[in-house]
């Protein structure tokens, strides 16, 4: 993806490793100042070091984040507006997957992790961000994932029965419906703001990629179909940054939906695919838009004119 972002302000969360530190590369590249939230600074600063091996001119600021904290999201909300800065891209990328561990997990506010992490953290981390994003008229992506499509709504926080892949899954399809009704609502509402989806397809060299392959193995064997193709189709983490780029790059409508074009959508370059079914799901999207509203908190008196 080639467009200069000369002078603006990009924020890209999980921006240490993986499709995120590519994502912040390709932004730093064409220009832009990026804001990397980090929760481990030895990984931040691991990161920068690999941007800039290749942008050696590289605009780049760490900030601390813990998306798993309410706390810690509310902190750097207030410590960029206090700043003043607009920002004008930005990237909710970050998610985990904590894959060989059987234990379900709370976070400090009491949601289980990737449900917190992937998803109710980013939303109050774009409600903190509001009049930063009004003041830029910032472009938006939602950083997707395949498992968005499969993901099952019926037990958000695995209190019944719990797996690190169920639980991603369905954060993610959460997360999903949630960007689909923050575009319907920044459409209607003429925030301002421009709002797309995105996914990176499947990368192999990334953390996410390589422990859902070995644990495939573990369980079907060295021989199995699925895990073989997206050994075969899988991208680089800098072609998995790709439709991100793209749905940054984009112009009006929102709601687009931006993915490698590849063979079922694990690699290639990226362009605009229908969105999965399990997102198209308009009451579905306004539900889990007010479920997010209630458990973070909502504050309207402070972003009146956005959410």
């Amino acid at each position: 993806m080639t467009r200069g972002w000369d002078g603006r302000r990009a924020l890209v969360t999980g921006a240490g490793s993986g499709v995120g530190r590519e994502i912040a590369r390709a932004l730093a590249a064409g220009g832009a100042h990026v804001l990397m939230p980090v929760r481990d600074r030895g990984r931040g600063e691991a990161a920068m070091n690999s941007i800039r091996e290749t942008v050696p001119d590289a605009s780049l600021e760490l900030c601390d984040l813990d998306l798993a904290d309410f706390a810690s999201v509310s902190a750097l909300g207030r410590r960029l507006r206090e700043d003043a800065e607009p920002i004008e891209l930005y990237v909710m990328n970050a998610g985990i997957i904590l894959l060989g561990d059987a234990q379900r997990h709370e976070t400090v506010d009491g949601h289980e992790l990737h449900f917190q992490t992937n998803f109710l953290g980013h939303v109050l981390l774009t409600r903190e961000l509001c009049p930063l994003l009004q003041a830029g008229a910032a472009r938006i992506a939602v950083q997707l994932s395949l498992a968005s499509a499969v993901g099952s709504l019926k037990d958000l926080e695995s209190t019944r029965r719990y797996s690190a892949v169920r639980a991603y899954a369905a954060s993610k399809r959460a997360f999903g419906l949630y960007g689909v009704e923050l575009a319907r609502r920044a459409a209607a509402g003429a925030w301002g703001v421009q709002v797309n989806l995105c996914h990176p397809g499947v990368a192999p060299d990334t953390g996410i990629a390589g422990d859902l392959r070995r644990q495939r193995a573990a369980r079907h064997g060295a021989s199995d179909g699925k895990a073989g193709l997206a050994r075969r189709l899988g991208g680089t983490p800098a072609e998995a940054a790709q439709p991100a780029l793209a749905a940054l790059a984009a112009d009006a409508p929102d709601g687009r939906f931006f993915a490698p074009g590849g063979r079922l959508g694990l690699s290639g370059p990226p362009r605009e695919r229908k969105l999965f079914r399990a997102l198209r799901d308009e009451v579905g999207a306004r539900r889990m838009w007010d479920l997010a509203e209630e458990l973070i908190g909502a504050e309207p008196e402070r972003t009146p004119d956005l959410l």
